[in-house]
């Protein structure tokens, strides 16, 4: 009777064991970190009520092909709200879009979009990605405030991660204004770029962008901030060497 009953069971155990592979999923997540995407923004605090976004940032994980900024999943339909007041990054005709993957998975493609106009698609054959990507990306003649839509393909399921970065292309304001001006300027735009404040320094927090050159403290160690990015927890600088260096 043992003998009798030891097939099928060995049966079963393998028919359930294929099945929670098949169902598994991806384990992966990421997103862009700059230019500030819209879930950037929301993490950091540049965009307020936002919902579980801003404490998820990197899981806008749905079906591949959307072309909305949540992936048409049911979550985050905050990031599709065209009537926030998202901020638009200074951009020229050349953009480098800047990511930080929290878990890392074989890739297919990455692909960036404006409307319905692919801007660049990038194949990495199934390659796993490291703990952070870049992709420098033409604009292809677009100007003025304008959103650019990124896909990442994930190779082995039907997913991809979603990420949407508002740009102002030529232009050098950030936001948009809420009314327009009533009178021309008077003045000429400078001629040279405007100073911008030293890096923000103190103790390691989540939530707080970080530029390049950011020193931090953690646990008594000093660390500097290796490419921009919104903290959140499990980037502690010991466990993302790709983001932070020891000082």
């Amino acid at each position: 009777m043992r003998r009798r009953f030891a097939l099928p069971a060995l049966t079963i155990a393998a028919t359930a064991a294929s099945l929670l592979v098949a169902v598994a999923p991806a384990a992966a997540h990421g997103y862009i970190s700059s230019p500030p995407s819209r879930q950037a923004n929301c993490a950091s605090g540049a965009v307020a009520n936002c919902g579980d976004i801003v404490y998820e940032p990197q899981s806008v994980e749905a079906p591949k092909g959307s072309t909305q900024c949540n992936g048409g999943g049911s979550r985050f339909a905050v990031l599709n709200d065209t009537s926030k007041a998202w901020p638009a990054a200074a951009a020229g005709q050349t953009v480098t879009f800047n990511w930080v993957l929290t878990a890392r998975h074989s890739t297919s493609t990455w692909e960036y979009f404006i409307g319905g106009t692919l801007l660049a698609s990038f194949n990495d054959g199934g390659a796993q990605p490291g703990a952070t990507k870049s992709h420098t990306v033409s604009m292809k003649g677009f100007t003025g405030r304008q959103t650019v839509l990124a896909r990442w393909n994930v190779a082995d399921t039907n997913n991809a991660f979603y990420s949407c970065v508002d740009l102002n292309i030529g232009g050098g304001s950030t936001t948009t204004p809420t009314t327009p001006p009533t009178t021309a300027p008077t003045t000429a735009p400078p001629t040279t770029a405007p100073t911008t404040a030293p890096p923000a320094s103190g103790t390691w927090k989540a939530g707080t962008t970080y530029q390049v050159g950011s020193v931090v403290t953690y646990n008594g160690i000093s660390y500097r901030c290796r490419q921009a990015h919104t903290a959140i927890a499990g980037w502690e600088p010991p466990n993302v060497p790709a983001l932070w260096q020891a000082v």
